[in-house]
């Protein structure tokens, strides 16, 4: 009498079905390795283009092409002549009252006081440069207006700081509030004891003498100002990464209370930080008004301030992305004109198209870990 073997896996004696085998081609297989490595990446993109046609909808609601508009940005941004120049000069008070927010924000504070910063450096600026004229050599003006411009800026950056260490009050709102103090304190300046006698009834201060005024690069628009703005941002990323002083800002920005176990001077780690980053703003606001402006009138900063916060965002608070994010900013704040000329639309929706842009960013370092799952 013979065995049979029962096969214990197959029991009922069906008959095997041989396994699946991956009939994916190589190509498929490397597409969706890439795919999977770099979705967060494909995501940013995908997001950045859901928020240009946010905004060409709202063109669209508004009785215009969102294509002719978008053309009409490219085109006078990038090709009519001494766009690249304009943006540079507009790029100067944009970074440096980015890094106004830069700084501050490595120690965990929200400065929204750029634009008053700014209006105050160039306060500081003006009074000295129309004080000293043409009596003293031009060099020597520069570095005075310099001086004053961003002491005017540290001073009204130290104001806030020193009542959030003093009595806990948001530097976030006060920063904000400041920057209507100081654009009164500008306008009462052009309106009553700097007004320009000459100045046909607009409200303006008295111009600089030429020799106050920052020096042209090789004949172009661009002046003085664009050498000492890249000059500082370099600077600033030194001080935030190969400092021991960025690197306490980053600990007390991090875990205050680690920092607060570790001996770390918080207070004085909060403070310095604003009034170097009230510095920075300060001195911005001088070199527009020194390089470009010249005079003092209404609406100098043309709200560089506050592009310049959302242009710190972008660039995470990176002196060197930041200047990258202050640069496109200010491209898309030049294209106001065109689009105002060509479309009849209010200049003031590219402020739209901004908020859009950082939107995207913010929404994706939130959500990060759940987008890439």
């Amino acid at each position: 009498m013979t065995k049979t073997s029962v096969n214990l896996e197959n029991p009922q004696g069906y008959p095997e079905v041989p396994p699946k085998t991956d009939s994916v081609s190589p190509i498929v297989s490397r597409v969706r390795e890439v795919l999977r490595r770099h979705k967060f990446a494909y995501l940013s993109v995908g997001t950045y283009i859901a928020s240009m046609v946010v905004f060409g909808l709202i063109v669209f609601a508004k009785g215009s092409n969102p294509f002719s508009v978008f053309a009409v940005v490219v085109q006078s941004t990038m090709f009519n002549g001494g766009s690249i120049e304009q943006i540079v000069l507009r790029t100067v008070p944009i970074s440096l009252a980015a890094l106004a927010v830069a700084v501050p924000a490595r120690a965990g504070l929200v400065n929204v006081g750029g634009e008053g910063q700014l209006i105050m450096g160039a306060i500081g600026a003006a009074g000295v440069g129309l004080a000293v004229g043409a009596s003293v050599p031009g060099p020597l003006t520069w570095v005075l207006m310099a001086l004053a411009g961003g002491i005017a800026g540290a001073v009204w950056a130290g104001i806030p700081v020193l009542m959030r260490t003093a009595t806990g009050a948001s530097e976030a709102v006060t920063t904000l509030l400041m920057n209507f103090v100081a654009n009164d304190i500008m306008l009462y300046l052009i309106y009553q004891p700097w007004r320009d006698r000459f100045s046909s009834g607009q409200p303006q201060s008295q111009p600089l003498s030429q020799s106050a005024q920052l020096p042209s690069l090789f004949g172009s628009q661009l002046n003085l100002g664009v050498v000492v703005a890249l000059a500082l941002v370099i600077a600033t990323w030194y001080l935030l990464k190969r400092s021991h002083w960025g690197f306490a800002l980053k600990v007390v920005g991090g875990n205050q209370e680690a920092a607060r176990r570790a001996g770390l001077p918080i207070s004085r780690l909060l403070i310095s930080s604003m009034l170097v980053g009230g510095a920075l703003a300060g001195l911005g606001g001088m070199l527009n008004f020194a390089g470009l402006e010249i005079q003092l009138v209404p609406g100098i900063t043309a709200t560089f301030g506050y592009i310049a916060f959302l242009a710190s965002w972008l660039g995470r608070h990176d002196p060197y992305k930041v200047l990258i994010a202050a640069s496109l900013f200010s491209a898309i704040a030049l294209s106001s004109n065109g689009i105002q000329l060509n479309f009849g639309l209010n200049g003031s929706i590219v402020d739209i198209l901004l908020a859009l842009i950082v939107i995207a960013p913010l929404f994706l370092s939130k959500n990060r870990k759940a987008l890439t799952k």
